[in-house]
């Protein structure tokens, strides 16, 4: 990971210190030694205190903060604070508060309630950043700057619509392109000048009813976002070159181009909040997106929590193991840290019931605690063996932000689309047999995959059918699905038939597509033994050309007419499914696809073990994660194992209790 100056994986997280006193700070050292946490954040939000009023800065309580972390070795990621700004700032300059999609300006109060393209918030927030610059520039505990919080801030203010007429004249040039790309003959919306535009909100129901143009706007937030997060950023780059700089993404990663927004990082960070009623894969998943958008590269997990939240509708405890068992998932996916939000339980506020290592009760004497004094011991074990470690993936699965937002503002054909879901359900049957999987951008290389799957690749944007149909050519396996190739990176609907410029790769082409209500299922019977497996959500009634029939519809009136299709096409094949199978179908195919692929297991276990490997200098390191809640046995290929972390395998048999882990290494 870019920068990283200690030789062995960040443990800690976030740390406000400045809600107590000394000598529960130094009490904090011996318990974050206990730990072997090595590594803080802070002070994410305190720009009111670090300047109390414009232009004058208060530093002397941080200093003595930063003073005692480096008596004890802890290093530490500064945070610029600039995700709140303070009460001052937001009175004296109004136009920093944004305006949300009903009209309403907000009044100051919520952490990231700033307009990031309001001149005056950037001009404060590059201000602190260049003060704490130059104030911690030679501070020798400082592994990382930690810009704002979380984006994700979306303003529909006066300032943001004369910056979107902007951007547009500056993308499409003429009105003339813009009429033609947005395709506003329809409905009446043609625009005779820029200065006409307005954003897409509640007021005018552009943001629901006029999909080209909302996902503009999408794509300017980000492009803005970016911008903010560069303000600050270039300021710190300049004075502290050799320090990386990054902020964290929110578990909910809709809301920004993540591939975009990171690509001036120098870390990938995430913030790891699963539901408890999550299944393992979905995290999975979403470590490995994170793990794609630097292309394979170690990423970090800057929080997730050391017990229960305070924000979902039910705030389960960790049941024992389980923080552990997440920490390892994310290291397994490609992290080079496991970080936790938060330190120790706040005094008050909001969040002042959310887990942490240290609870309200001030003690080592907790359940959570031990647990992380074990996790703290094994990761300090474990040292630099496995960092900038990557994972070698033989599968890649496509994903792209510009496609998730236009499938979603879809005006049909079903209200239940959800993109990321439907990415989990296909990535699911990987995950669940333990065949390594890289996300892929739409723009990217795929030539050294044997498999691609792209999941509902409705826009196809300039070079992606290319791309696809040169690794077909040259001896691939692709999967598509239903909802590819409708629509151009502008969200005009490709004519000639669906799926476009796909339609010889896949050798056929879609008449038509049934939504089924949440209730409803069809089946997909297949040709070879006549299995039938359940299918649901869409159907598309198929018109084969040069393709070959897998796989038919069991009911309706589409029932005996293709589902399921393989296509020959060069050296490779092409398979096509119109419709959502069941969980059994695509265990079943995707065994079949990789059988046939030549791709394999990590390992060979039953489910329930994840198992997951990561590769440098240092060797191959497998990590094998028991997310059952019973003990289990794995046999082990021949070979002499090493458990880095725990018992050693004997007879080549590893056994794990309910939520255990094993870092196994083979001599």
């Amino acid at each position: 990971m870019k920068g990283q100056k200690i030789k062995e994986l960040y443990f800690g997280g976030d740390y406000n210190p400045d809600q107590w006193d000394e000598a529960t700070i130094r009490k904090d050292m011996e318990y974050f030694k206990k730990c072997h946490i090595n590594y803080v954040a802070l002070p994410v939000f305190s720009w009111a205190k670090l300047e109390p009023e414009e232009g004058v800065y208060n530093f002397e309580w941080l200093d003595k903060i930063l003073d005692i972390l480096w008596e004890n070795k802890i290093y530490v990621c500064l945070a610029t604070s600039t995700a709140a700004q303070p009460e001052w700032m937001s009175k004296k300059y109004p136009e920093i508060m944004p305006v949300d999609n009903n009209g309403l300006k907000r009044t100051h109060g919520m952490r990231n309630f700033y307009c990031v393209n309001s001149e005056k918030y950037r001009e404060r927030a590059a201000a602190l950043a260049e003060q704490m610059a130059l104030r911690y520039k030679d501070y020798p505990g400082l592994v990382a700057w930690h810009v704002a919080n979380e984006y994700s801030t979306f303003c529909h203010c006066e300032n943001c619509e004369k910056k979107f007429r902007v951007w547009l004249k500056k993308k499409y040039g003429t009105t003339e392109e813009l009429n033609k790309r947005w395709n506003t003959s329809f409905w009446g919306r043609t625009v005779y000048d820029f200065d006409t535009i307005m954003l897409p909100t509640e007021r005018n129901d552009d943001d629901r009813f006029f999909p080209a143009k909302q996902l503009d706007y999408q794509r300017f937030v980000t492009d803005t976002t970016e911008e903010c997060f560069l303000n600050e950023a270039g300021v710190l780059r300049r004075i502290t070159p050799d320090i990386p700089v990054f902020s964290n993404i929110s578990g909910f990663i809709k809301k920004l181009n993540q591939f975009q927004l990171t690509r001036n990082m120098d870390i990938v960070g995430w913030d790891n909040y699963p539901s408890p009623k999550d299944d393992a894969a979905f995290p999975a998943l979403k470590h490995d997106i994170m793990r794609g958008l630097k292309d394979g590269a170690s990423y970090m997990v800057a929080e997730q929590s050391p017990n229960q939240q305070n924000w979902q509708p039910y705030n389960k405890l960790k049941r024992p193991g389980e923080a552990r068992l997440l920490a390892y998932q994310g290291i397994a996916h490609g992290a080079d840290s496991s970080l936790y939000f938060q330190m120790r339980q706040s005094v008050g506020g909001q969040e002042k019931f959310h887990g942490a290592i240290i609870s309200h009760a001030g003690t080592d004497d907790t359940r959570i605690f031990r647990e992380f004094e074990q996790l703290g011991a094994e990761l300090h074990q474990l040292g630099g063996q496995i960092l900038d470690a990557r994972t070698n993936a033989d599968v890649g699965i496509l994903f792209d932000w510009d496609n998730w937002w236009a499938l979603e503002l879809c005006s049909g054909p079903t209200k239940d689309m959800d993109y990321l879901l439907q990415v989990a359900h296909y990535y699911r049957a990987f995950h669940k047999q333990n065949i390594a999987v890289d996300i892929v951008k739409f723009t990217s290389d795929l030539d050294s995959y044997k498999v691609v799957v792209a999941p509902l690749a409705y826009m196809v944007k300039p070079g992606f059918a290319e791309r696809l149909t040169k690794f077909v050519e040259n001896g691939g396996t692709l999967v598509g699905t239903y909802m590819t190739g409708l629509a151009d990176e502008t969200d005009r609907c490709i004519f000639g038939a669906y799926p476009g410029p796909l339609r010889n790769v896949f050798g056929l082409w879609v008449e038509e597509t049934d939504a089924l209500y949440p209730e409803e299922t069809n089946q997909i019977i297949m040709n070879e033994n006549r299995e039938v497996y359940s299918c649901s959500f869409l159907c598309d009634r198929l018109r084969l050309e040069n393709a070959k029939t897998l796989g038919t519809y069991g009911s309706d009136f589409y029932a005996g007419e293709p589902c399921v299709t393989v296509n020959e096409y060069g050296k490779g094949k092409a398979y096509y499914l119109g419709t959502q199978p069941d969980e059994a179908f695509l265990k079943m195919f995707v065994h079949k696809v990789c059988e046939e692929a030549d791709v394999h297991p990590v390992l060979q276990v039953e489910e329930g073990i994840e198992v997951t490997s990561r590769e440098n200098e240092n060797g191959k390191f497998y990590f094998v994660m028991n997310h059952n809640a019973t003990e289990k046995q794995i046999v082990l290929p021949e070979g002499k194992w090493e458990n880095l972390i725990g018992a050693q395998p004997e007879n080549g048999k590893l056994i794990l209790k309910a939520r255990d882990v094993a870092v196994l290494k083979c001599q």
